[in-house]
């Protein structure tokens, strides 16, 4: 059980992953109307976010000498660097200037990815708690709590500016959150002597099924809301409860995965998440309606929710402590490929077989990890 001492100790982590979640729900929620107001179709819209992913690979991979520059402060100043990206693309009405808006956003979400994840490991093996599933249940809330009030603002005439501007003000409020007396991340850095231990294959594997994740649960994240209104032909609001639900979803299996850590096989838990995940995003695909979509998104979200977090967890636990806040962070970078890589490749699919042959294609995606999850198991560092 996590106790209230502990919940506090873990609150920085907490405060980063629901700024972050707040911030891409909001994205997500106000997708229609960003598309609406640049006049793209989703094809198009891809190609104008392509940009993001090459901007947070950039910065992740800047990230160990940021945190180890900035000390303390190293996660609070990237959070605030997040929060003040994501209220540019809403102000970007002229479609070049949308791509160095989402640039912006996708920088700071990947230094503030890898720095909060590293803290997590390290705070995991300073307490010798398992976080990351508490930690990714946040992310899940604030996203889900982003999406639904960007639903209600977007029912109530707010226009994107407007409402990525005050989402923005709320991570802000996160980033303060996020301070804490003795902030610094250890062990980002390889060392100069030589004394480094090697990473093995560990994080490579455990990345990549990270970046298998994250690629189908942002994809479907991004682009729920879309696939709602214009393929089942749902209202705003409506189609911001795709995304709701499935976040809602994913933050309240994130916590029961809180409960499971430790009691159950975590690579029959990934082998099992794989699998659900996988029918969800077909019964998402198959919907006749907003009302069948739901259930998908719900059922999608049970078995998504483990998948990121267990093998982030994994990585840390199969990796020696010298070696840890590095396989983790090499692990971030992998995986995070996936998670800004994922929506605009599911605009390229969705422009050219549509939306539900994008959501089959997630579900075959995911269905990888029912055979790297047993790979996983062999190795170790």
């Amino acid at each position: 059980m996590i106790s209230l001492s502990n919940l506090a100790h873990a609150r920085p982590a907490i405060a980063a992953f629901a700024a972050m979640g707040v911030l891409w729900g909001t994205f997500a929620a106000v997708l229609p109307d960003l598309k609406a107001m640049l006049g793209v179709d989703e094809r198009q819209l891809g190609l104008l976010i392509f940009c993001t992913p090459i901007a947070a690979i950039s910065a992740m991979l800047a990230a160990p000498a940021f945190g180890t520059a900035t000390g303390r402060i190293a996660l609070p100043l990237s959070v605030m660097l997040m929060a003040l990206g994501f209220a540019l693309p809403g102000q970007a009405a002229v479609w070049w200037l949308f791509p160095l808006a989402m640039a912006c956003a996708g920088a700071a979400t990947g230094l503030t990815d890898v720095l909060m994840n590293a803290r997590v490991a390290a705070m995991e093996t300073q307490r010798g708690l398992h976080l990351m599933n508490l930690t990714h249940a946040a992310y899940s809330f604030g996203y889900a709590g982003g999406a639904v009030l960007t639903g209600l603002l977007r029912g109530a005439g707010w226009g994107p500016g407007w409402v990525m501007g005050t989402m923005a003000a709320l991570g802000l409020l996160c980033a303060l959150l996020t301070l804490e007396p003795d902030g610094r991340i250890e062990g980002l850095r390889k060392p100069k002597d030589g004394s480094a231990m090697p990473l093995g294959w560990v994080p490579v594997i455990g990345g990549g099924i990270v970046l298998i994740a994250f690629m189908t649960e942002n994809a479907a994240e991004n682009w729920s809301a879309l696939h709602i209104e214009k393929t089942l032909g749902g209202s705003p609001e409506e189609g911001a409860l795709g995304p709701a639900m499935l976040a809602l979803t994913m933050g309240f299996a994130r916590l029961g995965g809180q409960w499971l850590t430790g009691r159950a096989n975590p690579y029959v838990i990934l082998r099992v998440g794989a699998v659900i995940a996988a029918v969800g995003a077909l019964m998402v695909a198959q919907a006749p309606g907003p009302g069948l979509a739901y259930l998908g998104f719900f059922v999608m979200g049970i078995g998504a929710s483990v998948l990121a977090p267990t093998a982030f967890s994994l990585v840390g636990q199969l990796s020696v402590r010298e070696a840890r806040a590095r396989a983790v962070a090499r692990a971030t970078l992998l995986g995070y490929f996936g998670y800004f890589i994922g929506p605009p490749l599911l605009g390229l699919i969705a422009g050219t077989f549509g939306l539900r042959s994008a959501f089959v294609y997630a579900a075959c995606l995911v269905g990888m990890i029912f055979v790297l999850a047993p790979v996983l198991a062999r190795q170790r560092t």
